[in-house]
């Protein structure tokens, strides 16, 4: 039943990010193009999703756990580390250069343009790297010992 939800929810996020125009590189990049074919149609996209996930998460936080889970799975690091900025930097940096974020690459899929495959495959060595590195260092920095 989990996966039937989550096929569900992927299928409305994806038609979603489809119809803003959002599996457009092109959208995205003249949105970051501040000095020249400026599109500020991906704050509205932003915005929207940020009044949703606001309103849904008073509805759903109300309940004493998730309709599919024994419980939520809410983050608890609460610190701004090098780590978090690190991510996010890279993260924005991918974003601005190919114009595709995860959530918007993967409909785009759909697509068939090599740019899409080429982004992903690049995001998949890119999260494996990272959690191998994440595997072979304690938090300080230094190499695990067993």
């Amino acid at each position: 039943m989990n996966l039937v939800v989550a096929l569900l929810i992927g299928i409305i996020f994806g038609t979603g990010i489809a119809v803003s125009g959002m599996i457009n590189p092109a959208k995205v990049l003249n949105f970051f193009d501040v000095a020249g074919s400026w599109d500020p149609s991906l704050a509205f996209v932003m915005g929207g999703a940020l009044i949703v996930t606001m309103i849904g998460y008073r509805i759903v936080l109300r309940s004493a756990h998730p309709a599919f889970g024994p419980r939520f799975l809410l983050p608890t690091a609460k610190s701004i580390d090098a780590r978090l900025l690190g991510g996010s930097a890279v993260f924005g940096i991918g974003w601005g250069i190919a114009g595709f974020c995860p959530g918007g690459a993967l409909p785009a899929l759909g697509t068939g343009i090599s740019d899409v495959f080429v982004f992903v495959s690049a995001l998949i060595v890119g999260i494996v790297l990272a959690r191998f590195i994440q595997s072979t260092t304690a938090p300080s920095g230094k190499p695990q010992t067993n």
